[in-house]
């Protein structure tokens, strides 16, 4: 009930900023990116070519809002809310800007973040389930991602609209079916160099590359572009490479967190055969430390997020992550659950709810050769706890601290 109430209210404040900076989004190409994983990396990469081709561009993504040569960290929400998209666009319109690439979330859609804003494209790179609790079911989440195209076709008034979809994407009909009053043009993985890691990213390049085509970017301005770019910070981010490898990733949903370990486990040289053709870990060099976001959001995924960090890592160090108000050992006693005794010893299990701890403990047991991967917060700065309060915090940070005090 709450949710319906606040509907108009939402709306309200999406028309008034509107009008409130005079429509910017009327005088600037504008592109929005959605999707449950990736919205970020896609959002740079896109930035990153036009960049390389000359272009002035503006992006507003979960970790950063630039405008022009001017770029500080986002503190709020990935989609703003209230007047902060319109005051956004209004300011790269001022700063002379050709392009605006916005990522859209379906919390921001439910709440008509996205409205009175006209988009030139749609970017849909992925679905997979997620914050399940907040919109009542997977349909509804699927739907309010939908919408958003929906409003494209139905609102926009740019004389040409893209919708960009991932072709490869189980739930890519939906999309396409949204998709009207425009063109679809559909894409897959990338075959363009560039120094990303993970089979996950190619599709990720995949959208960026067909954008970037479509916007005029000949294939050699992207390839240049997509090999200059260092990735964005907190995913798939190595903090130490040798003697043994520290990598942050923000992955937080079972999808992307079996992305990652099997990026990591395909890289090792020369990987050990398997002696136990039941178990994944046996000879693993795979270290984690995981932890799951309470606040009453997707508990279903915890024992999931638990049975996976069993398939793939030889030591699993259970943490805090964001509690919330919530029990933090229950949360780890649900992510556990999902660990199968028969899988993995009880003994290679590591409960340590303090966060610098269980990263310390972590890299305590890497030896030569291993990876210690450090999933859930990746670029966030705090973590969450009981009464509304957040704790400043770095995961990359935290595990530099460490590593300045032990001998390598």
């Amino acid at each position: 009930m709450r949710r319906e109430l606040l509907s108009p209210y939402h709306f309200a404040l999406s028309l008034l900023g509107a009008i409130l900076y005079r429509h910017p989004s009327r005088k600037i190409a504008v592109i929005g990116v959605t999707g449950t994983k990736g919205k970020t990396t896609v959002v740079e990469l896109i930035n990153a070519g036009l960049e390389e081709a000359g272009k002035r561009t503006a992006m507003l993504s979960s970790i950063r809002r630039k405008v022009g040569d001017e770029s500080g960290p986002n503190s709020g929400n990935s989609m703003p809310g209230r007047f902060a998209i319109q005051k956004f666009l209004s300011d790269a319109v001022k700063a002379k800007c050709n392009y605006a690439l916005i990522e859209v979330t379906s919390e921001g859609v439910v709440q008509h973040r996205h409205r009175n804003i006209e988009y030139d494209a749609g970017v849909f790179i992925n679905l997979h389930p997620e914050h399940i609790e907040s919109h009542g079911s997977f349909e509804k989440y699927r739907k309010a991602k939908m919408d958003f195209f929906g409003y494209i076709g139905k609102h926009s008034r740019k004389s040409q609209r893209y919708f960009f979809i991932n072709q490869d994407d189980e739930h890519a009909r939906f999309f396409a079916e949204a998709a009207k009053n425009g063109r679809k043009i559909m894409f897959g993985k990338s075959a363009l160099k560039s120094n990303m890691a993970g089979e996950f990213n190619k599709w990720n390049l995949g959208a960026a590359e067909a954008v970037l085509k479509t916007l005029g970017v000949s294939v050699p301005v992207i390839e240049n572009a997509f090999t200059k770019f260092a990735g964005v910070p907190g995913r798939m981010e190595y903090v130490l490479r040798k003697p043994f490898e520290v990598v942050v990733d923000y992955a937080h949903t079972p999808e992307s967190l079996e992305q990652v370990y099997q990026s990591l486990k395909s890289q090792i040289p020369n990987p050990k055969p398997q002696t136990n053709q039941k178990s994944e870990i046996e000879n693993s060099n795979l270290i984690c430390v995981l932890g799951s976001a309470s606040g009453g959001r997707d508990k279903w995924k915890r024992p999931k997020l638990g049975e996976i960090a069993s398939r793939y890592c030889r030591e699993i160090i259970l943490t805090d992550e964001d509690p919330y108000d919530e029990n933090p050992s229950q949360i780890l006693a649900d992510i556990e659950f999902g660990i199968p005794n028969v899988k993995i010893p009880i003994t290679n299990v590591h409960k340590i709810l303090n966060r610098k701890e269980a990263i310390k403990k972590a890299i305590s047991l890497a030896k030569s050769g291993d990876t210690v991967i450090i999933t859930g917060k990746g670029s966030e700065k705090s973590i969450h706890v009981a009464r509304g309060k957040k704790i400043p915090w770095s995961d990359k940070a935290t595990v530099m601290e460490i590593l300045a005090g032990k001998d390598l």
